[in-house]
């Protein structure tokens, strides 16, 4: 005779299970954080974003393909961190902000297994194609207007931006979360939590090579280191400079001006030319290229070159601009980028060879979609590249978004 199992033992045997697939086992490390619990005072599942609840009568009313997809969709939010990341959103409507986090991470579980044969979704999850490629805010907004479309119709609940403001034919999700008790952990407690998932994914990706599993896209994207690009722009040209051989009065040491103590400022004066190539084949919109010249402007009155060789290019370098220490204010005003053909950048190093500008270092802007050649350098550089997950195998490169 087969004993029947517990709601407690059979989440702890799903628990195993995800674990042990391949295609699931990068969240093996997210599973065993925080404390899971069957109890009877919920009515489906809960989280707050560290531990998990189940509710006992809900669970035994699952399959076991159901009861994966549950442990699953919990433990996603963990992964994601939805409770620390959106509460800003939660400030404005919980339960939206709820159906947001849903249907960005029902989408991953069902695209692991369409069929839902092995893991599936319980019934009332919130799924639909719509919202593919969207984050749990962009997914915000649209359930907002749609809310404000339906309350404007006279079909609103009439309790304004608290409410939900949705028919009864929309999905509000088969969990709940617990906003609350996520906002009560400390700056600390939340960070020492996000390394904590961090180290848990890192992990979970090795395991899941190992095993002949994947790392979803999502996970991936979560692992990439995010880089201030400023600060990375600023130390490549900094760290490439000859030295800080000289002190100065003209910029007090910003390090003491706080406490009262004027002290000069540290400069280098054999910080060679700096080339900043920009790539104006269309990829570059005005907003970075505002920014990024911005920030170049603020470098070079900092670090002084002995000048600012500035490049537009396309197929071929279509405008070079020269600035010197005078003139380095008037960059924003006088600057003339040109181009707007296709995208080679192969042609600029050749260029500076060619002008013999022996520059220092070269910051090449680009959206980094390049084809086969990123060109050959014969000098330190950096590559500023608006498009996510590409990187130069030649020099240091940085997302710049």
């Amino acid at each position: 005779m087969t004993t029947k199992l517990t709601a407690e033992q059979r989440v702890t045997k799903q628990h195993v299970w995800l674990m042990n697939e391949p295609k699931y086992c990068q969240y093996a490390g997210i599973f065993m954080l925080g404390n899971t619990t069957v109890t009877g005072k919920v009515p489906t599942a809960r989280t707050d974003g560290v531990n998990t609840y189940y509710g006992e009568k809900f669970v035994n009313s699952l399959s076991d393909a159901h009861l994966r997809g549950l442990i699953l969709h919990e433990n996603l939010h963990k992964a994601f961190r939805h409770l620390v990341v959106w509460k800003g959103i939660y400030k404005q409507n919980p339960k939206l902000a709820n159906m947001a986090c849903d249907y960005v991470i029902n989408l991953m579980i069902h695209d692991s297994d369409p069929e839902g044969g092995e893991v599936g979704l319980p019934d009332g999850g919130c799924l639909d194609e719509k919202y593919r490629g969207m984050d749990a805010q962009t997914i915000f907004k649209l359930l907002q207007k749609d809310q404000d479309k339906k309350q404007k119709q006279g079909d609103g609940n009439g309790e304004g931006n608290g409410g939900s403001g949705q028919d009864s034919q929309e999905p509000e999700g088969f969990d709940s979360h617990d906003w609350e008790a996520a906002s009560e952990l400390s700056e600390q407690e939340q960070e020492e939590f996000g390394k904590e998932v961090d180290q848990a994914l890192r992990q979970g990706a090795l395991l899941a090579g190992k095993l002949g599993g994947n790392t979803s896209r999502e996970v991936l994207e979560t692992l990439t280191p995010v880089v201030n690009w400023r600060e990375a722009l600023r130390e490549f040209i900094n760290s490439t400079s000859s030295g800080k051989d000289m002190s100065t009065w003209r910029r007090p040491n910003r390090r003491w001006i706080d406490s009262g103590v004027y002290l000069p400022s540290s400069v280098s004066e054999n910080m060679g030319k700096l080339v900043v190539a920009i790539d104006t084949s269309g990829s570059i919109d005005n907003n970075v290229l505002s920014q990024f010249l911005s920030e170049v402007m603020a470098i070079c009155r900092a670090v002084e070159p002995e000048s600012l060789e500035l490049l537009y290019w396309d197929t071929q370098v279509a405008q070079h601009e020269t600035y010197s220490k005078d003139n380095y204010d008037a960059i924003m005003q006088s600057t003339k980028p040109k181009g707007g053909g296709g995208t080679d950048v192969e042609p600029v190093p050749k260029y500076i060879r060619d002008k013999r500008i022996n520059p220092e270092c070269v910051v090449v802007l680009t959206d980094g979609c390049l084809g086969a050649s990123w060109g050959v350098w014969d000098c330190p550089t950096l590559w500023g590249i608006t498009e996510k997950n590409i990187t130069s195998p030649i020099g240091v490169s940085v997302y710049v978004g």
